[in-house]
């Protein structure tokens, strides 16, 4: 399978195999009026598998998301078909507006303008918890 080079854009690599359609749904990435690739199951030396995301066009992602879905993901940033800035996303201490909270009784729930913000309780767990309730994020 060939999939062309991008001249501006993004490349989301080393995404957890089966974790790219997740975070091509939580980035918003079919709201886009542009080219996106989503290849799925690519060997990798590294991690066995793996899933690639390309943008075609510079937009602004929330890193956080990618994060939380899969960390230890590369986000390399494309101009005139080369990289010129490498990022590597590990999993975000602190998620806001990102997971909801499901405790029906928390503040969250009656108060609506409220930001659902989760911090990292267990890192080896990927595990969240609710700062206002302290209720565990449910994958």
């Amino acid at each position: 399978m060939t999939v062309d080079a991008i001249k501006n854009g993004i490349v989301i690599d080393h995404i957890e195999a089966g974790k790219s359609a997740e975070l091509y749904k939580m980035l918003g990435l079919d709201k886009l009026d542009c080219p996106v690739a989503v290849i799925q199951n690519v060997p990798s030396n590294k991690i066995g598998k793996k899933d690639i995301i390309k943008i075609d066009a510079n937009i602004e992602i929330d890193l956080d998301v990618i994060g939380y879905i899969s960390p230890n993901v590369t986000v390399n940033i494309i101009e005139n078909e080369r990289c010129v800035e490498k990022r590597h996303i590990e999993l975000p201490e602190r998620l806001t507006n990102i997971i909801r909270c499901r405790n029906p009784r928390c503040i969250t729930t009656t108060e609506q303008e409220l930001p659902h913000v989760f911090i990292l309780t267990n890192r080896e767990k990927r595990e969240y918890r609710c700062l206002y309730c302290d209720t565990k994020a449910s994958k």
